[in-house]
């Protein structure tokens, strides 16, 4: 029995860093086919699809436009325990895969997802759509890298399964194509077999920005999954201190799955950021030394510490307050990693803005499927900035200055500021995707990019 398509209904939605919160009108699906009708009666440049709002920038939002929920489309369809192929519905989070499939073994192994990014809190359409990466992007690259094919219901009525073999065009502009190809119903994953799923992790301080290099390429190669927290208020002879991550797969060592749901929660928005200059340089301080002497800790554990350290806390964005926050996530080439890093770090450093959230990884050399998906072979930087207003968009503007002059780019999933020209610049292939979106499809992240026109709107 065909389901009919949802009621709309106007609501409130925001960006996780909430910079900007509108108006949408809401289409929710409760079907594959209530999804695929939905689909099939959108007017020209009128909707995206959202999933579970975990987007920092605007590629989910489309204010006085149509948003299309598809958390309703949240089913298991097929798993196979000898191959580790699942199909579900997009609408599913990662934490449910996690909860129900990631369960150890008596030897400790099991299934697990190839491509953890830093919450578990998002769907499979979400991770499609935006090419989420993981601390294992040097070694496994990125989620697309794992999609197996995907259904596709286009405005013009049809239901495509996209794969490499076919639709080979259209699914790879629906990898990291930010929702513009269509509204994702389904998705292949092929899971992967760890022999065991508890991580033997090391966490190594280090002084300064060369030691990162150093430590990164010496665990290249033995460690699975490396990352590094970086002080990004440090400034001379300290500029790039940090903490070293690095775990693998301890084998016949097992571990439960995460739990489903945080078990603590911002309640509210406080009327003032409790992240402010003082609050972050007193934090990255303390955070630094929290090795103590011997600047080095091994521990065996879960996987949910190391993937989702900020999953622990519900709601944890709403302790930057009312004016909310911006992320900015770049990539720069391998060639130029060190001199750029060094150079954007610096440029944090002496503007006094930044945060304790701050991210330093290696992406790899295997290649996304996705003609516009955000990872290539290079260093990535990530760190959120309280919004301060003009200062913290004029350091923005100066940062993506300096990822784009090395060939760099910045990641539509997280951003609020980016120009048309940097994109453009950053994402060579945009003209070769431009020829695969859905006509129906629009967001504020299109627009702003010029993707979509604000006098096409119907």
């Amino acid at each position: 029995m065909s389901a009919s398509p949802a009621a709309s209904r106007t609501r409130l939605y925001g960006s996780w860093g909430n910079i900007l919160r509108a108006e949408h009108e809401t289409l929710a699906p409760r079907s594959v086919d209530g999804a695929r009708e939905i689909a099939a009666r959108l007017p020209a440049h009128s909707a995206i699809a959202r999933g579970n709002g975990r987007s920092y920038g605007d590629v989910a939002l489309n204010p006085g436009r149509t948003l299309v929920d598809m958390l309703g489309l949240d089913h298991f369809i097929a798993f196979d325990a000898t191959t580790g192929r699942l199909r579900c519905e997009a609408g599913i989070l990662l934490s449910d895969i996690l909860a129900v499939l990631s369960r150890p073994d008596r030897d400790g192994s099991g299934w697990l997802l190839p491509v953890m990014p830093g919450t578990r809190f998002i769907t499979v359409g979400g991770a499609i759509a935006n090419d989420v990466h993981g601390k294992n992007a040097h070694g496994l690259g990125s989620f697309g890298c794992h999609v197996v094919d995907l259904e596709l219901a286009r405005s013009d009525g049809r239901r495509l399964v996209c794969s490499p073999e076919e639709n080979p065009d259209l699914f790879a502009a629906t990898i990291g194509g930010l929702g513009l190809t269509g509204l994702i119903l389904t998705a292949t994953l092929q899971l992967r077999r760890v022999p065991g799923l508890a991580l033997e992790a090391e966490d190594i301080a280090f002084d300064r920005l060369e030691d990162f290099f150093t430590l990164d390429a010496e665990s290249a190669q033995a460690w699975e999954y490396t990352a590094a927290w970086i002080d990004c208020l440090a400034g001379g002879e300290a500029l790039g201190r940090g903490i070293y991550m690095r775990a693998r797969h301890a084998p016949g060592v097992g571990a439960p799955p995460p739990a489903r749901a945080p078990s603590r929660s911002v309640p509210l928005t406080p009327p003032l950021s409790g992240v402010n200059g003082l609050s972050v340089r007193a934090f990255n301080a303390l955070y630094w030394r929290k090795l103590g002497s011997k600047r080095r800790k091994s521990h065996v554990g879960s996987y949910e510490k190391v993937f989702f350290p900020l999953d622990a806390i519900g709601h944890w964005n709403r302790l930057y307050g009312p004016a909310g926050f911006y992320q900015f996530q770049a990539v720069v080439p391998p060639e130029h990693a060190e001199p750029v890093t060094r150079e954007l770090l610096a440029e944090i450093s002496s503007a006094r803005q930044g945060s304790m959230l701050v991210v330093l990884k290696r992406f790899g050399d295997i290649v996304s499927p996705g003609l516009i998906s955000f990872p290539m072979p290079g260093i990535t930087l990530a760190l959120d900035f309280p919004n301060l207003g003009d200062a913290t968009r004029k350091l923005l503007a100066r940062l993506e200055r300096i990822v784009v002059a090395a060939g760099g780019r910045i990641y539509p999933a997280k951003d609020f500021s980016m120009s048309r020209e940097s994109f453009a610049k950053g994402y060579p292939a945009l003209q070769d995707f431009l020829r695969h979106r859905d006509p129906a499809m629009s967001s504020a992240f299109a627009r702003r990019m010029g993707i979509v026109e604000e006098e096409d709107a119907s």
